[in-house]
């Protein structure tokens, strides 16, 4: 846990170059002055995928921690984070800005931070400021309740909003340490990650709902259900594309394996209800809500290979036509991506066999498949930032583990390592 105390100083040491442009009372030392928050955060983001990686190892070689001391661990860290700044990124400023529009009686996804101006706009990020949000219904509802409690006291909204976070995290990981088939490894790699605790309770971010709404969803999913059952699967997957759009990912992976298994039934059940839970959280808010992840679909981020493609693109045919080639040929690849991931991902223990229905799955498998995509999202799409894998660790949670567990810790690090300045201009 040296990393995640690491970033407990970062964060406690705000305004620095890491965090936002203010400092939450609860837990605050000193400002971090000049470059020691880029040393001490570097050094935290790094120690914490070394010490995953050898944690990860040691699994390998037998070593089985106790999930209860890893899980009270885990959930002490995320108790310390929640008490300091949001750290890493500016993004829960910009979520305690659409609240505050949306309690004033306007249209976050019309208005922008900088309209509002204040304190609120002040702590956005230049390069948001004028951005609407992206959003979906379920966050701005959150983020609305939070700044309606706030008014005026940004710090306040911002405080509520890294509790509930935490809140949210901390219940995902109860659910995958029950449900996981090894407890330990479920603690490792949700509960007592040092990456996720810095990442989405450090910074706060609403992955950490999309992650919570999918776990319930998969464990669900894992077990025969009755009509009720798949509807309540379909209430929850369209609960999590209603914080993010980017869970339709999860929805998919969980419908193929029933698509293959030909369980017609099951499938149109919850598609149904995923698709009227959307319909009646987007109605109030209008479907307009949809447009600002138009712009934000041909943005490009560090590191990517479409950086490259984009580099020539723009030199050979332009900046149009470039953004267009890339937003048609990254779920190419993504897809390519999953497809790789399945056939290497090593198969599981065998089940015990036992009296189930011709249509059921095996319980891993709906998993499998919802994992690969969420991995090949994070490994093809043009934007991606450290946050957007949480996704992707529960369900490598409950699967049997696999090369791709180290895949993922290198890849979460280097996107930590490279997407740390708090909203800032670049700090290395």
């Amino acid at each position: 846990m040296t990393g995640v105390l690491l970033i407990a100083v970062v964060a406690a040491g705000a305004p620095n170059d890491h965090t936002i442009d203010a400092a939450i009372p609860l837990l605050h030392l000193p400002a971090l002055a000049g470059p020691a928050s880029t040393y001490l955060t570097l050094a935290a983001y790094g120690a914490q995928g070394l010490g995953l990686i050898g944690m990860l190892a040691a699994l390998r070689r037998g070593w089985r921690p106790r999930p209860r001391v890893m899980f009270a661990a885990g959930t002490a860290a995320a108790c310390l984070l929640t008490l300091a700044t949001p750290v890493g990124s500016a993004d829960m400023a910009s979520y305690a800005a659409y609240g505050r529009i949306a309690s004033l009686g306007l249209d976050p996804y019309q208005v922008v931070p900088a309209q509002i101006g204040g304190h609120y706009a002040h702590l956005v990020s230049s390069i948001w400021v004028r951005t609407a949000s992206v959003y979906g219904p379920v966050a701005t509802f959150v983020q609305r309740l939070a700044a309606g409690i706030g008014g005026d006291r940004v710090m306040v909204t911002i405080g509520l909003l890294m509790a509930a976070n935490a809140a949210a995290y901390v219940a995902t990981g109860v659910i995958l340490v029950k449900a996981a088939g090894d407890r330990s490894r479920a603690a490792l790699l949700w509960a007592a990650n040092p990456l996720l605790l810095a990442l989405l309770v450090g910074g706060g971010h609403l992955d950490t709902y999309v992650a919570f709404f999918g776990v319930c969803a998969v464990v669900l999913a894992s077990r025969p259900q009755d009509w009720q059952g798949e509807a309540l699967i379909g209430a929850l997957l369209g609960l999590a594309c209603g914080v993010k759009i980017s869970a339709a990912l999860l929805v998919l992976g969980l419908s193929l394996p029933l698509l293959r298994a030909r369980c017609w039934n099951r499938l149109l059940t919850r598609s149904l209800v995923c698709l009227a839970v959307l319909v009646l959280l987007y109605a109030p808010v209008g479907f307009h809500a949809f447009a600002p992840l138009g712009g934000a679909s041909h943005l490009v981020s560090t590191p990517s290979f479409w950086q490259l493609v984009q580099i020539i693109g723009h030199a050979l045919i332009g900046p149009s036509a470039t953004a267009s080639l890339i937003s048609a040929a990254w779920p190419l690849v993504m897809v390519a991506a999953a497809l790789l991931l399945l056939r290497h991902r090593s198969n599981p223990e065998p089940l015990p066999r036992l009296d189930r229905p011709r249509w059921e799955t095996p319980r891993w498998e709906q998993s499998r498949y919802a994992h690969a995509l969420s991995l090949g999202w994070n490994l093809a799409a043009p934007w991606c930032m450290p946050w957007y894998t949480a996704m992707t660790w529960p369900l490598t949670a409950l699967l049997p583990r696999s090369r791709t567990d180290y895949l993922l810790v290198v890849l979460t690090t280097t996107l930590a390592l490279m997407h740390n300045t708090g909203g800032h201009g670049w700090s290395w």
